[in-house]
């Protein structure tokens, strides 16, 4: 079985979830994310969930020391890559943010995984949440690139195409 790895990028609202989750109907598959574990950490100090600019600088800061720390979340997320290879999983998406992070885990995979970045088109004005993660998705030379600005259906269409082709 030919296993593809790709890691899927865009500005927030773009509209990615919903193109894992469209793939998951034609193949099975397996969707982690870089920033889970920090998530998990910033639980523990206090994060509620939110999702409004103070709470994203919090993740991104976060995120930032514990790479400069230990690198654990391109550790954490080798691991989900290592059990996704043995797995019966057909496409992985490991949603990463920084371009240093996504050179790093291409890296680490010997160059399997892939690169995508989701643009919403013209119909979504470009929104500065003021920290890196969020605001430089652009600052990176993706494999592929997909314009989500259409139907669900023809979205659905199109993304499962180019995963064909990326397969």
């Amino acid at each position: 079985m030919k296993k593809l790895t790709i890691v899927i990028n865009g500005a927030g609202g773009v509209g990615k979830d919903t193109l894992c989750s469209l793939a998951a109907k034609h193949f099975k598959v397996m969707n982690i994310s870089s920033i889970t574990p920090i998530k998990e950490i910033a639980a523990q100090c206090g994060w509620n969930g939110a999702k409004d600019d103070r709470a994203r600088k919090f993740l991104s800061d976060l995120k930032r020391l514990t790479v400069e720390y230990n690198d654990y979340p391109t550790t954490w997320a080798l691991e989900r890559y290592n059990s996704f290879l043995m797995s019966d999983c057909e496409i992985m998406f490991v949603h990463i943010r920084e371009a240093d992070e996504i050179r790093k885990f291409v890296r680490a995979t010997k160059g399997n995984a892939k690169t995508l970045l989701v643009r919403a088109g013209a119909r979504m004005t470009k929104e500065i949440y003021g920290n890196v993660s969020d605001d430089e998705v652009e600052n990176y030379d993706y494999d592929y690139y997909f314009t989500n600005d259409k139907t669900l259906d023809i979205a659905e269409t199109e993304f499962v195409g180019l995963l064909e082709q990326m397969r």
